[in-house]
């Protein structure tokens, strides 16, 4: 036999010893744990860390720890039942501060952890969790648009100096009635310059002269398709908060969102986070009228509006919007340099810096407020008729004076804590949902159907793998166990490529490993039965082995090819399910590759290279 050259050992030893501390932490499973994130306006450090211990001890809840992580507190438990009873117990004491969730946190010891080997994620069939189907109001958007373009009209002829009687809001279109009709054509002007996709139209009714301004159906399709995709990117940005693997967020039709969490037990908690629109507004401070009166009598000024702080002081602010979050581009959380206190710096987009610029050159000396307003949908089902409900949360979280004329970049500040500064931040960056949405469609897989799932697919498994193992030891002898070693290195490597790669393993998926345990020894199936043919063409053992791996390459890399592109043509086009299958078949494919050609050559070379005269080999 040739001999086998050192650096190959040396790659099959380094492959082997990095698949198998990769492939580990799948071993050790998970703890039922409860997840505990900050809100807005607290702080998570070691005393509320303190705090939740000395509460678990007084009511008899024993836990197996209590550790930090980024998102918050993660405390562990032994089982479900104490996971669920403190859950309950914790949220009632915290209150409204805290995110109060369950999660499954894995049992990695701290040295794999250390050595960034976490295990592989497993999906919604196997491990439990909720699926929603989510429906997003694109109306609601293309009226927010509409009431977005009324605002910039007043403002822009108010810049101009043109005088109008009103600008309204009447059945999906902006209605401008003049004051005279010599300046119809100017403000028509104006308008298609600020913005060519709209329609404008000269109507005259009732003896007044009005320019009605209404969407171009290729501009309101636009609307409604951002916002789909913008509500899918902020639902992204919120499941990431949620701490939720590899979650499945994807559009479904024209107006529909599917979204599956897997592992997340906790489907109040997660409908309570994904359905929020949130977003920021910018407001002048009426300081002319008495805010406290006008919240004691009930009576507000017109062109007013009453809005309250955190704290129920009541405030006055203008009706107009100067400025809404959605022109935000960037936002960053840090410290102002003159006050030492906590604060956000925001940039805008030019469009947006350009309208804040004008506002605030012509205010300078005046409060401007910041508004933070959350919508919630919320839908039922009354007498098998849909019933949806909104619900407004408006918050002033900063009153501020403008002392210059403020550009592209400024900051807010005002903020309770350092951490409310962040959360406010990452808000503003994720970005709101542009759009409302509802849930249409809700199921819970629970997580003993996917245990069930998850135990029927290893018995599959092990049963295929056991078959192969017992057939090729019986068929090829000696080669055949060394076949069944490289088999079994095979299964460690796909194990070990899916948790380095933080793949999701899915039921699709195992049958993919099936499908790979069985078609992994098709190698070394060619490669011993032309060892044999050689043998009985009367070759020397050693020469017929040598010609055995070389002859069967190319044919055994051709058959893998083919099957490996039809896997990636699987994945490329497939969906879901589909996909899991895919990916599991290709890594299969490659690492079969490496353990049947690389591997069992080098058992076998181990095995007879160092006999000079071999005389006979058991295949």
């Amino acid at each position: 036999m040739k001999p086998y050259p050192l650096w190959k050992y040396a790659i099959i030893v380094v492959v082997i010893a990095i698949g198998v501390i990769y492939a580990l932490p799948n071993l050790y499973g998970e703890d039922p744990a409860v997840q505990i994130s900050p809100t807005r306006a607290a702080e998570v450090d070691q005393r509320l860390a303190d705090r939740v211990a000395a509460l678990l001890k007084e009511k008899g809840l024993p836990y197996k720890a209590i550790e930090h992580t980024e998102r918050g507190l993660l405390v562990r438990f032994s089982d479900t039942e104490t996971q669920l009873t403190a859950k309950d117990l914790i949220r009632d004491r915290l209150g409204r501060a805290y995110v109060v969730a369950l999660n499954l946190a894995p049992r990695t010891p701290a040295w794999l952890r250390a050595l960034g080997a976490e295990p592989m994620y497993l999906g919604l069939d196997l491990r439990g969790g909720v699926h929603f189907l989510m429906e997003v109001d694109t109306d609601a958007a293309v009226q927010q648009a509409i009431e977005r373009y009324r605002s910039e009209f007043r403002t822009l002829l108010r810049r101009a100096k043109i005088r109008y009687r009103t600008i309204e809001v009447v059945d999906g279109t902006v209605q401008i009635r003049l004051r005279d009709a010599s300046t119809a054509e100017e403000v028509r002007r104006l308008i298609r310059d600020a913005e060519p996709k709209l329609e404008v139209e000269t109507v005259e009714k009732d003896g007044s002269h009005f320019l009605v301004v209404r969407l171009s159906e290729q501009e309101a399709r636009e609307i409604r398709n951002f916002a789909v995709q913008q509500n899918i990117t902020t639902l992204r940005n919120r499941v990431n908060e949620l701490g939720v693997a590899e979650p499945v967020i994807q559009r479904q039709g024209a107006n529909r969102i599917v979204v599956q969490l897997p592992g997340v037990q906790d489907t109040a908690q997660a409908k309570e986070i994904l359905g929020a629109t949130a977003t920021l507004e910018f407001r002048l401070v009426d300081e002319e009228q008495d805010a406290e009166q006008a919240a004691r009598t009930g009576r507000i000024p017109p062109g007013d509006r009453l809005y309250r702080d955190r704290d129920g002081r009541p405030h006055l602010l203008k009706r107009d919007v100067i400025l809404t979050g959605d022109y935000i581009v960037d936002a960053a959380s840090g410290i102002d340099q003159q006050s030492g206190s906590p604060a956000v710096f925001i940039t805008l987009d030019s469009k947006g810096a350009r309208i804040f610029s004008e506002i605030t050159k012509d205010n300078v000396g005046r409060l401007m407020a910041v508004v933070f307003k959350e919508v919630k949908v919320e839908t039922r089902v009354v007498d098998g008729k849909t019933i949806k409900k909104r619900r407004v949360i408006e918050e002033v979280i900063n009153v501020a004076r403008i002392r210059e004329r403020l550009g592209k970049r400024f900051q807010i500040t005002g903020l309770d804590s350092s951490e409310e500064a962040r959360k406010l931040a990452l808000l503003l960056r994720a970005g709101a949902l542009a759009a409302p949405i509802s849930i249409v469609e809700e199921r819970t897989v629970g997580p003993s159907l996917g245990q069930e799932n998850i135990d029927q697919g290893v018995t599959s498994v092990i049963i295929g793998f056991i078959l192969v193992l017992v057939f090729m030891a019986l068929w090829y002898k000696v080669f055949g166990l060394v076949a069944d070693l490289a088999l079994t290195l095979n299964l460690v490597l796909i194990v070990a490529v899916l948790s380095m790669l933080q793949a999701t393993l899915t039921l699709p998926g195992i049958a993919g490993i099936v499908l790979t345990v069985g078609i992994a020894v098709d190698a070394n199936v060619l490669i011993f039965e032309r060892i044999r043919e050689e043998l009985r063409a009367g070759a020397r053992p050693a020469i017929a082995i040598d010609a055995g791996y070389e002859k069967a390459f190319s044919t055994i890399f051709d058959a893998n090819i083919t099957t490996l592109i039809a896997a990636l043509v699987l994945f490329i086009f497939g969906t879901g399910p589909v996909k899991g299958f895919a990916v599991t078949l290709s890594i299969g494919i490659v690492t079969s590759m490496f353990t049947a050609i690389m591997v069992s050559r080098a058992v076998i070379a181990l095995c007879y290279g160092r006999q000079r005269r071999l005389s006979k080999i058991a295949i």
